[in-house]
């Protein structure tokens, strides 16, 4: 006997995991899963890895078929069906079939949107409907992509929008073999980091040979070519291929005819249940709006684990299953060739957006101890509230796990924590994998001495204007760290010689303090209060933070440096 029929509109991460869920509570229903596309169910996460041979074969870019779905869950999941009308008074709705062009209906009880996300092409760019034009959305189109590719005389490649797919198909591109030009509008690649921060993944990316444009806009697509923008003048970047990143658009033109109600960000607007203005069709992923726990407001997040988890509660109150929902904080990580990037909750320039009286504090201690010959930096970023000291969010870039770290932040965030809680948290230690007094406990022991004003700092991005007005900058670091390379103008009093020279140093005007990584300065700091100062600031990032965050924007912009030498270690 059935007990319910449901039907899905969409497959992949929302519309599959709704429908298995609904399965597992329920062995009666009736499932029906309708996918416009070839695929129902597939890693879209992981297909710029097919284009570098990561991903070797592309069937294994597909996780269940349609086969499958019948066999282990009695699921029919009918590909090639696109759902075109809600018939919302009678509950049914109209399907094509792509293959035959036959129009039927299909009844339900119960309805699940999970349309997901289009690519945007912007209509304003010439040549955006050229055959070399490629835009990466599901296993169809990064197969046909990967075709042009292969052709021998495809050796340049333009991918255009600097977000997690653009930067994501930059590097497998590299790795296959091509020469890309990666063309982004804003001034830095990935907006859930801060412009400080990011400047690490432009460098990386410039080190690895990718023609990086700022700032510019694409204009036109021509043969071997495209025509760019920026500051008002025009030029060409090779490009046999083009691939489009420039970001998505949710996909809510089924919903929009059907009346159910749309929100102010764009996507379909639904209540703590998931349900739509209807309450027998719930919408989850890329299609809707969803509650920002930080900001109390709603916006939309592409991301495949919290469309997993809203196809889940989305079941659960199909079934009848009580629902919690927390809000979203927005936690993301990538791999950026030899750098690995995560962020979680909000940055600087969204807490400061959002109203919020905050400050942050970048820290570079090693991801593990410094005798193993795998240790390396890892720049932390935390940003959290004044004067309470709530974490609002952080940002981690290293050749470490900086996910694991950021996941720590991601749960503090979710259980309303301060910097209080984070600074003895007792995290897992040994030296092949962390430090005794870990990262995230570092950059909560630096947020504390900020907020209960121990000592003052500057942020990396103001350290330019004080070397060009001549302010008094003290370097700590020992003298062969110096004359490998600093500030220009700086003064050199190592730590260890400090007691004996602190007379060298002026009381009467502020004075700038930095080391490698800030943590001999703060020492200087301390030891210099003791004596009576004052007027002492600490430059957070110090010297490596200085080099990482100079280094491509003197570049890019051809500005005369402020450092005799970067020093990147």
């Amino acid at each position: 006997m059935v007990s319910m029929k449901l039907v899905v509109v969409g497959g992949v991460a929302g519309g599959a995991s709704a429908a298995a869920r609904v399965r597992r509570l329920d062995a009666k229903a009736e499932i029906v899963i309708l996918e416009r596309g070839e695929h129902v169910s597939y890693s879209n996460c992981a297909l710029p890895y097919y284009l570098s041979g990561t991903v070797a074969d592309s069937d294994d870019l597909i996780l269940m078929s349609p086969k499958s779905f019948q066999a282990q869950h009695q699921i029919e999941a009918r590909t090639n069906s696109e759902v075109i009308s809600i018939d919302r008074e009678n509950k049914q709705v109209l399907v094509r079939d792509g293959r035959s062009g036959r129009e039927y209906t299909e009844s339900y009880d119960k309805l699940v949107l999970s349309p997901g996300a289009k690519p945007i092409l912007p209509g304003s760019i010439s040549g955006i409907d050229k055959e070399q034009v490629f835009t990466v959305r599901n296993v169809t189109d990064i197969c046909a992509l990967k075709s042009c590719l292969d052709k021998p005389d495809v050796k340049t490649v333009a991918v255009v929008g600097g977000g997690f797919i653009g930067i994501e198909i930059a590097e497998n591109l590299v790795k296959d073999g091509k020469e890309v030009t990666l063309i982004e509008a804003l001034d830095q690649i990935l907006i859930p980091f801060d412009y400080d921060m990011v400047q690490i993944l432009h460098k990386e990316l410039d080190d690895h040979g990718v023609s990086l444009h700022l700032s510019s806009t694409v204009t036109a697509i021509e043969d071997g070519c495209v025509r760019v923008e920026k500051d008002g003048k025009e030029y060409t970047a090779p490009a046999d291929a083009v691939v489009m990143a420039v970001g998505v658009t949710p996909e809510t033109e089924l919903a929009r005819a059907a009346g159910l109600e749309i929100g102010d960000s764009g996507g379909m607007k639904v209540n703590h249940n998931y349900q739509t203005s209807d309450p027998d069709i719930y919408a989850v992923g890329d299609g809707i709006e969803i509650f920002r726990k930080l900001t109390h407001d709603h916006g939309r997040l592409a991301l495949a684990g919290p469309a997993q988890w809203q196809a889940r509660a989305a079941a659960d109150h199909i079934c009848g299953k009580a629902v919690r929902r927390k809000g979203y904080i927005g936690s993301s990580c990538l791999r950026v060739f030899d750098q690995n990037a995560a962020s979680t909750g909000l940055n600087e320039r969204e807490a400061l957006k959002a109203g919020y009286s905050c400050d942050s504090v970048m820290v570079f201690p090693n991801d593990k101890l410094a005798l193993m010959p795998d240790s390396h930096y890892m720049a932390f970023k935390l940003t959290f509230e004044v004067p309470t000291g709530l974490i609002l969010g952080a940002q981690a870039i290293g050749r470490g796990e900086t996910d694991k770290r950021i996941d720590v932040i991601a749960a503090m965030i979710t259980m309303g924590a301060s910097l209080e809680d984070v600074k003895e948290l007792e995290l897992c230690y040994s030296p092949v994998y962390s430090t005794a007094k870990d990262v995230v406990n570092q950059a909560a022991l630096v947020g504390l001495n900020i907020l209960e004003e121990n000592f003052r700092q500057v942020h990396v991005d103001q350290v330019r204007s004080l070397v060009e007005q001549g302010a008094c900058i003290v370097d700590v670091r020992e003298p062969g760290e110096y004359k490998r390379g600093h500030l220009k103008g700086s003064i050199n009093i190592p730590l260890s010689q400090l007691s004996d020279r602190m007379d060298e140093i002026p009381r009467d005007i502020p004075v700038y303090l930095h080391c490698r990584s800030s943590q001999r300065s703060y020492y200087a700091i301390c030891r210099m209060q003791g004596n009576g100062y004052r007027n002492l600031f600490n430059i957070s990032g110090s010297f490596l933070g200085i080099s990482l965050y100079e280094y491509y924007n003197d570049k890019m912009m051809g500005r005369e440096p402020i450092l005799t030498q970067y020093n990147f270690n």
